[in-house]
């Protein structure tokens, strides 16, 4: 299979967003217990950071934890908790290493002390990094996102700091979590599911969107690759005609 190399310095960083679905479904399918498809799931990150920086992606974005998922059973919860801080204890420095910047998007407040430390322990390492600009998503919810956006832009308007008039989509976006960060070209969702669930939905306006049957956990380079060929047979239009 065609292998990308890393885009030129003049052209545009590409921008891949995955919504990482399948862990429970990996091993209920092998009557193991979810929270092994968890874990398995954290293998499958690290394979997919490595090919991102091997096949010249930019810009990765995972969804790791929804608001959503704060509903699921207690236990599951702190397994997942204690997922994410093996990874960012375990794994920091081996990425700070590969140049990854990392980022965390969505709502700190429900995340433990330690946790909230070790996500600014993390940026604050690796935020001179250009390899890869790493963001992952916890506690996060795009409805929220754009509610606190709109508070935000409110309180603005309601103190005189700015006119309803200057307001547009580009201010807009900068009071979002993403205000740094470039639009996705690629959402790819895992495990056949065919919706984007409330995930960067004002960023994803003109992303092409890849779903794939492949469970997150066996999730690996020659899926990223193949999405990357997909996405590339496509024509971008943004609501012109074709060829414009």
């Amino acid at each position: 299979m065609h292998r990308f190399a890393p885009k030129a310095e003049d052209q545009p960083a590409l921008h891949v967003a995955i919504i990482m679905d399948g862990n429970g479904r990996w091993a209920t399918g092998r009557g193991l217990p979810r929270t092994l498809g968890h874990r398995k799931g954290i293998d499958a990150v690290q394979r997919t950071i490595d090919a991102s920086i091997e096949l010249g992606v930019g810009y990765l974005t995972l969804f790791g934890f929804s608001t959503e998922n704060w509903r699921r059973p207690i236990l599951e919860v702190g397994e997942l908790m204690k997922l994410l801080r093996f990874f960012l204890r375990g794994e920091l420095k081996a990425l700070h290493k590969k140049g990854v910047r990392l980022r965390f998007i969505g709502d700190r407040d429900r995340l433990a002390p330690d946790i909230v430390d070790l996500l600014a322990e993390s940026e604050t390492l690796t935020q001179g990094n250009t390899r890869l600009n790493l963001t992952v998503a916890l506690s996060y919810g795009a409805r929220q996102e754009i509610t606190e956006a709109a508070r935000r832009v409110a309180r603005e308007v309601a103190s005189g700091a700015l006119s309803p008039e200057a307001i547009d989509e580009g201010l807009f976006a900068g009071r979002l979590f993403t205000a740094d960060l470039p639009d996705p070209d690629l959402i790819i969702r895992t495990s056949g599911e065919q919706r984007i669930s409330n995930f960067l939905l004002w960023q994803a306006a003109y992303a092409e969107l890849i779903f794939i049957d492949t469970l997150w956990p066996d999730f690996g380079h020659a899926d990223l690759e193949a999405a990357l060929a997909e996405f590339r047979r496509r024509e971008r239009r943004y609501g012109a005609v074709g060829g414009q």
